[in-house]
């Protein structure tokens, strides 16, 4: 049975850091796939101005053809304020989306992130996804970011994994799909390097088993 599937990311980037080769296997295997964008990633930043935010659209658009996903759609709300908003408007808007979508599956950010921006996402999420009788969402799943998932308070909400997507024959789709965020992208030793991102994927892999997976933390799931 071919599933819809959305992932619902904070920031352009954070869809293919975090679950880049999953997306790729669900294309794959047929599955449809859509990303929703909460904020504009780059209007937080000193001098940034309508060509950043036109180049970084630009990667997203770039990467989404290396995976596969259908379509991005760009909610556009200020980058690292989503904190601003009454949840309740942040809510509202990707609820919309969900109910045209009726994805199965959902794939967003880890609740204990650093960043606020995911932290508002993760909590959208699952408000707008209240588990109300004939809900077509099947599993929700939270993924982890470099240089923000790891950077949190330990204490919090750590991001411990139970659930894991073998993405040894997707790894090169996802690290193409990371090159065209090449702007995004530090050096090492840096968190959010392509050298580190490729020793995690293959330490998630190698602790269960497989050359290289992502892994999440299983929200919900109804079979």
């Amino acid at each position: 049975m071919t599933k819809t599937v959305l992932i619902v990311a904070a920031h352009t980037d954070d869809e293919v850091l975090g679950c880049g080769g999953t997306i790729a296997r669900h294309v794959a295997e047929g599955d449809v796939v859509y990303a929703v964008f909460m904020a504009d990633g780059v209007s937080s930043r000193a001098q940034a101005d309508q060509d950043d935010l036109e180049n970084r659209n630009a990667a997203a658009e770039r990467a989404r053809e290396i995976l596969g996903i259908r379509e991005n759609i760009y909610l556009g709300l200020p980058d690292n304020r989503l904190d601003s908003f009454p949840l309740i408007e942040v809510v509202q808007r990707l609820e919309s989306i969900i109910l045209k979508l009726q994805p199965h599956i959902i794939y967003t950010h880890h609740h204990g992130d650093l960043n606020v921006d995911h932290r508002i996402t993760h909590q959208a999420v699952l408000t707008a996804c209240r588990p109300m009788p004939g809900s077509h969402v099947q599993a929700i799943y939270a993924f982890e970011v470099m240089s923000s998932t790891e950077w949190a308070t330990p204490i919090a909400e750590p991001f411990i994994p139970n659930h894991y997507v073998d993405i040894s024959d997707q790894l090169n789709t996802k690290m193409d799909a990371l090159g065209a965020y090449q702007l995004e992208m530090r050096e090492a030793p840096h968190s959010r390097s392509l050298e580190h991102v490729t020793y995690l994927v293959h330490h998630r892999g190698h602790t269960v088993g497989v050359v290289a997976a992502e892994a999440f933390v299983t929200v919900r799931t109804v079979r």
